[in-house]
C-alpha cells in the first residue's frame, strides 16, 4: 500500500508532517486558519511548508479550505489579483499579487531582489497600515495588468476598490504619502478603464493572491 505525507501548518507557528491522516485531521479540523496538503513523499512535503504552506498552492482547478482541508471546483479569470496583509510575525505589511494560479507577478514589476521567498513585497516602513498595502497592491496590480495587455484586475478590499482608487478619500486624515499613491491609482485606473479594464471585488476565499492573515 502506498504511503502519503500529510503536512499541515496551524498559525501562527505550528506545522508538521504525519503519515497518518487522521493524526493530521485532528490537528486541523475546526482549526480556523488551518492548511493542509497530501504529497507522495516527504520532501515535497516538507518543502511546501519551508515556502509557507502557499494555499494558492494547490493543483490547478481547487482551491484548499483553511478551515477544514476541504477542496472545492473554483473556475478563476485569467486575471491579475492583489492583496495584503500583516501577519507572518515580522509587524510589517506585506503586498502580493498573482496570476489566476496564484503565482507571483510581482518580478515583472519590482525588483527580484525585493520579492520574498513567498513571492510577496514587504513595506519596511513601519508606519504602513494594510489598506495602504492593498492601496500599493491595487497599484502593481494594474501597471502589470497595462503592461501585459490584460484586462481584469481583482482583489478582496472594497475601500481600495469602491473608494480610495476613485479618489473619494478625506485627504487631512491621512499622510501626503497615502494621498500621493491614491493619486497615482486614480490617474492609472481611469487610463485603465478607458482602454476597456476592469477591477473587480472577489472574496478572499475565491482571491489567490489572498495571504490569509485575516483568518487567523
Amino acid at each position: 500500500m502506498k504511503e502519503f505525507y500529510y503536512a499541515y501548518f496551524i498559525p501562527p507557528h505550528e506545522a508538521g508532517v504525519t503519515t497518518n491522516w487522521s493524526e493530521c485531521e485532528q490537528k486541523v479540523k475546526r482549526v480556523r486558519g488551518a492548511r493542509y496538503r497530501k504529497f507522495s513523499n516527504e520532501q515535497q512535503a516538507q518543502l511546501w511548508l519551508r515556502e509557507g504552506a502557499p494555499y494558492a498552492a494547490s493543483p490547478k482547478g481547487s482551491v484548499v479550505s483553511r478551515a477544514s482541508g476541504e477542496k472545492k471546483s473554483v473556475v478563476r479569470m485569467q486575471g491579475v489579483y492583489f492583496d495584503a496583509g500583516t501577519g507572518r510575525g515580522m509587524g510589517l505589511v506585506e503586498v502580493n499579487v498573482t496570476d489566476e494560479r496564484g503565482e507571483s507577478l510581482l518580478p515583472k514589476i519590482v525588483n527580484p531582489k525585493r520579492v520574498t521567498r513567498f513571492g510577496t513585497y514587504v513595506i519596511t516602513r513601519r508606519t504602513a497600515t494594510n489598506n495602504y498595502g492593498e492601496l500599493l497592491a491595487l497599484f502593481y496590480a494594474l501597471e502589470i495588468a497595462s503592461r501585459e495587455g490584460i484586462k481584469r484586475v481583482y482583489g478582496d478590499s472594497r475601500l481600495v476598490i469602491d473608494y480610495w482608487s476613485k479618489g473619494i478619500i478625506k485627504q487631512k486624515a491621512f499622510r501626503k504619502s497615502v494621498y500621493a499613491l491614491v493619486s497615482k491609482v486614480v490617474s492609472l485606473r481611469q487610463r485603465f478603464e478607458a482602454a476597456g479594464g476592469t477591477i473587480e471585488y472577489i472574496s478572499g476565499n475565491e482571491n489567490p493572491a489572498d495571504l490569509g492573515f485575516h483568518r487567523r
